[in-house]
């Protein structure tokens, strides 16, 4: 079941945009990253807009039960302003600046794997942030100088179960290229899903509480050289389709722009399926309690995570890396699990545990997203 090949992440470095924060003042410091964007703006929730005023106390209910303090984004007051509904506008921004911030990650990742780009074999990039052609990927390449001869994989519009996706790609075309070394870029902006609240369709109200945005950058290769220092080691990736599912989370892109539909009984489903999904994933390693390994979970949003922390009687700080990123950068949809992955390898570091994984050996990492469609990653840390 599981392969010999050891395929491995090689380095792992997020970037973000600008702060938007729920709870802090403006002159409050700005945190960043290890290795992200300065965020050059500061934007305070004040908000004196006469419209659907009755929305505003709903929203604001919203906002509290997401649990996130702030995040980023490239979509400014001064550009809504100019460009109130325009979705147009919005698709051009969107064809400039997600691989401008893909960008921002991948070179960070590439400086921390230490080897030269044009080791680079194939590039996966993954948005659900508007579409053209050619696609981020050719952008990406071009930016990064990479080699015309880079195979190429172009993922628009998967959602937030996609960092799953990326890696179980990575680890297929790792196995079976010999020498590959497989960029993966996740970059999303979340500007065409903003707009103003539907009375017929409240629920729109939930994503844009939600989400932000940020991008995050992988390197994979199986059977690492003695120079490359690897992060974690990719074991067994499965997808599954949560049955009768299908209009739980739901995307339709408009004229309005990217509209997103999440059902309350969202966290139900995922809860009542998750143990299948871990007994299909660890009982070939004898493992049957899941607090002892490392939690990776996409933070679709709290009520997810209370449910499955209920659902298999989870410590607390099973769930604490994956609460952090969701608390201080929203849903970035597909990046969030990679920013978790490295807030965990750097916790980790600074804690002085022995691996990567808090000290554990074994680890899952879950992706949630339409469909219900939900993406499963053993992982297996490195000694620290």
């Amino acid at each position: 079941m599981f392969c010999k090949l050891t395929v491995a992440l090689l380095s792992v470095l997020c970037a973000h945009t600008l702060e938007y924060s729920h709870l802090t003042e403006t002159n409050a410091p700005i945190s960043k990253l290890k290795g992200g964007l300065s965020p050059p703006l500061h934007i305070h929730l004040d908000d004196t807009s006469d419209h659907k005023t009755q929305l505003k106390q709903k929203f604001k209910r919203i906002c509290e039960k997401t649990t996130i303090k702030k995040r980023y984004m490239y979509l400014t007051e001064e550009t809504q302003k100019e460009n109130p509904n325009s979705l147009d506008a919005k698709q051009e921004m969107l064809i400039m600046e997600v691989p401008k911030l893909g960008k921002e990650a991948a070179t960070k990742a590439i400086k921390e794997w230490g080897q030269p780009k044009s080791k680079i074999t194939h590039l996966i990039f993954c948005t659900a942030s508007g579409v053209d052609m050619p696609g981020a990927d050719y952008q990406l390449t071009k930016l990064l100088g990479l080699r015309p001869s880079v195979k190429r994989y172009m993922m628009y519009q998967l959602g937030c179960y996609a960092g799953g996706t990326v890696l179980r790609m990575a680890k297929d075309l790792a196995e079976n290229n010999k020498g590959a070394r497989v960029l993966v870029v996740c970059s999303e902006i979340t500007a065409i899903i903003f707009r103003g609240p539907n009375d017929t369709h409240l629920d729109s109200l939930v994503g844009q509480a939600l989400f932000g945005d940020g991008a995050a950058a992988v390197i994979v290769g199986s059977d690492p050289l003695p120079v490359e220092k690897p992060l974690f080691q990719l074991a067994w990736t499965a997808q599954t389709i949560i049955p009768n599912s299908e209009n739980s989370i739901s995307g339709r892109l408009q004229e309005v722009g990217l509209s997103i539909h999440l059902l309350k009984d969202v966290p139900t489903f995922i809860s009542n399926n998750i143990e299948k999904l871990l007994v299909e994933a660890f009982q070939p390693l004898g493992i049957s309690d899941y607090n002892s390994i490392f939690w990776i979970a996409h933070p679709g949003g709290p009520a997810i995570l209370d449910q499955v922390e209920a659902k298999l009687g989870l410590k607390p700080e099973k769930m604490e890396a994956t609460r952090h990123v969701l608390s201080e950068y929203g849903n970035m949809s597909s990046a969030c699990v990679l920013f978790i992955l490295d807030q965990m390898r750097k916790k980790s570091i600074e804690n002085g545990l022995g691996t990567t994984g808090e000290g554990l050996d074994w680890g899952v990492l879950f992706g949630f997203g339409p469909g219900l469609t939900v993406e499963t990653v053993v992982l297996h840390s490195v000694t620290i």
